[in-house]
C-alpha cells in the first residue's frame, strides 16, 4: 500500500480522501490556500502546506506549487479529487514525470476522453451507444438524406460553435434546407466558418451515468448506474442510485458496454460514463475521468469504497472485487447542500454560527463544515452532501425528508429549504424518472 498521499484539493472531497487514507494506514499531506487554513482536513492531516493565495489560479491550479509540496513532504502519490486539476492531462503527466503516482487515469486517457470528438469515436469503436449524427459536414446536397437517416427531430450545429450560438432544431422534413441555410449563415457570421453538422435532438432525456473502476491492466467492473436528471443550468442538484424505471436488459447492456470500453483502453482508476436516456435508449455524451461528486450513492448501494479502490489501484494492488462480487442492494439519494440563496441561487459565503448534522439509519453526511467555520467566497458553493439510503426508493426518500428536517446550518443561507420544501415534496420527483428540464420548468427555476 502507499505510505504517503498528497491531497491536491479542498473541502468535502479532500476530507473524504483523507478519511479513506486513514482507514488504509496511509499518511496524508494537505495543501491549502491562504483562505483555507481552517479547513477540517488541514487540521486532521499528518502534514499541511500552504501553496499560495486565495486565488485558485495561484494555489489549487498551480501545478509547480503542488509538485513542490509533494517533493518537500516526500509524498509518494497525489490524489486530485474532483474539479481543479482532476481532469488536466498536463497535470497528470507532470506528476508522473516528477516521479510521483497520479491517483487517476493515465494522461493519454484523460486527453482522449477530454476531446468530445475523439471520445465519441472511441465509444463507437467499443460498442457504446452514441447520439446518432452526421459523419462529417452537412450540405444542401446531403441534408435531407441525413435527416431521414438520423430521424427527426434533429439539431443542426455549427462545427466551430459554442455558447448556444449557431444551432437550430428541425422538427419536420420541409424545414431541413431552410434551417440548414440559416444555421450556416449564423455560423459564418459568428465564427467565420459555415461548416455545420447534424445530430438527433433529444427532447426530454434523462441524465443517467454508469460508475466504473478499472485496474489499468485491462480489467474493469461497474458499480451500477445513477440518475442525475435533477439539474439547474447543467449543474446537478439531486442524484440517486440506481436510476429508476429502466428495463433490466437495457441497463445491463449499457453497463457491460462501459466495462468493455474501459478494458479496451486499459482504464486506470474511477471513471463515469455520462448518457442521455430517452425512449428506452442510451446515448453517450462524455466520460469523466475522475471520482464524481455523487460517488457516495453508488457506494451506498454496492458497499464498495470507491476512494479506497482508487488508492489500491494506484499502489498496484488491483481491484479488490470482481463483477460477480458486486450486488446492487436498496436505493440511495444525494442532495447537494450549497451555501447559496435558495431563491436567487447567488453564493452566500460567511461564518457558520451553528451546525447540526442529521442522523438515523441510512443517513450519511459528507461535509467539511463546522460551527465557527467561515465559508470563503473564492470557490464553489458546495458545503456538503446529504445521502440517504434505504431498502427501497420510498424508504430512502422518507429518510431524506427526515434528515432535511433535522439538519441545521445557521449564520449563512443555504439551499436546504429548496430540497426540503420543494424537491422532496414534489409529486413528480417522488414518482421518479424526471427529465433534465424538469427542475427548471416544474419549479419555475429557469432564471
Amino acid at each position: 500500500m502507499l505510505e504517503k498521499v498528497l491531497i491536491a484539493n479542498r473541502g468535502e472531497i479532500a476530507l473524504r480522501v483523507l478519511r479513506a487514507c486513514k482507514e488504509l494506514g496511509i499518511r496524508t499531506v494537505a495543501v491549502y490556500s491562504k483562505a483555507d487554513r481552517d479547513l477540517l482536513h488541514v487540521r486532521l492531516a499528518d502534514e499541511a502546506l500552504c501553496i499560495g493565495p486565495a486565488s485558485s489560479r495561484e494555489s489549487y491550479l498551480n501545478i509547480p506549487s503542488i509538485i513542490a509540496a509533494a517533493e518537500a513532504t516526500q509524498a509518494q502519490a497525489i490524489h486530485p479529487g474532483y474539479g481543479f486539476l482532476a481532469e488536466n492531462a498536463d497535470f497528470a503527466e507532470a506528476v508522473e514525470e516528477s516521479g510521483f503516482t497520479f491517483i487517476g487515469p493515465r494522461a493519454d486517457t484523460i486527453r482522449l476522453m477530454g476531446n468530445k470528438v475523439s471520445a465519441i469515436e472511441a465509444m463507437k469503436a467499443a460498442g457504446v451507444p452514441t447520439v446518432p449524427g452526421s459523419d462529417g459536414a452537412v450540405t444542401a446536397e446531403n441534408a435531407q438524406a441525413m435527416a431521414k437517416r438520423i430521424g427527426l427531430p434533429v439539431i443542426i450545429k455549427a462545427a466551430a460553435g459554442g455558447g448556444g450560438r449557431g444551432m437550430r432544431v428541425v422538427y419536420d422534413a420541409h424545414s431541413v434546407l431552410h434551417s440548414l441555410a440559416v444555421t450556416q449563415a449564423e455560423a459564418k457570421a459568428a465564427f467565420g466558418d459555415d461548416t455545420v453538422y447534424m445530430e438527433k435532438f433529444l427532447q426530454q432525456p434523462r441524465h443517467v451515468e454508469v460508475q466504473i473502476i478499472g485496474d489499468g491492466q485491462g480489467k474493469a467492473v461497474h458499480l451500477g448506474d445513477r440518475d442525475c436528471s435533477l439539474q439547474r443550468r447543467h449543474q446537478k442538484v439531486v442524484e440517486e442510485a440506481p436510476a429508476p424505471d429502466i428495463p433490466d436488459d437495457v441497463r445491463r447492456d449499457v453497463q457491460l458496454a462501459c466495462v468493455r470500453a474501459c478494458e479496451q483502453m486499459r482504464y486506470r482508476g474511477a471513471g463515469t460514463f455520462e448518457f442521455l436516456y430517452e425512449d428506452g435508449r442510451f446515448y453517450f455524451i462524455e466520460m469523466n475521468t475522475r471520482v464524481q461528486v455523487e460517488h457516495p450513492v453508488s457506494e451506498m448501494v454496492t458497499g464498495i469504497d470507491i476512494i479506497k479502490e482508487q488508492l489500491r489501484i494506484a499502489a498496484g494492488l488491483g481491484l479488490s472485487v470482481t463483477q460477480d462480487d458486486i450486488v446492487i442492494r436498496g436505493h440511495a439519494i444525494e442532495c447537494r447542500i450549497n451555501a447559496e440563496d435558495p431563491k436567487t441561487f447567488l453564493p452566500c459565503p460567511g461564518k457558520i454560527d451553528y451546525y447540526h448534522a442529521p442522523g438515523g439509519p441510512g443517513i450519511r453526511m459528507d461535509s467539511h463544515i463546522y460551527a465557527g467555520y467561515t465559508v470563503p467566497p473564492n470557490y464553489d458553493s458546495l458545503i456538503g452532501k446529504l445521502i440517504a439510503y434505504g431498502p427501497s426508493r420510498d424508504i430512502a426518500l422518507q429518510r431524506m425528508r427526515n434528515a432535511l428536517d433535522e439538519i441545521v446550518v445557521e449564520g449563512i443561507r443555504s439551499n436546504i429549504p429548496l430540497h426540503r420544501e420543494q424537491i422532496l415534496r414534489d409529486a413528480g420527483f417522488n414518482a421518479g424518472a424526471v427529465d433534465i428540464h424538469y427542475l427548471e420548468k416544474k419549479l419555475g427555476m429557469a432564471h
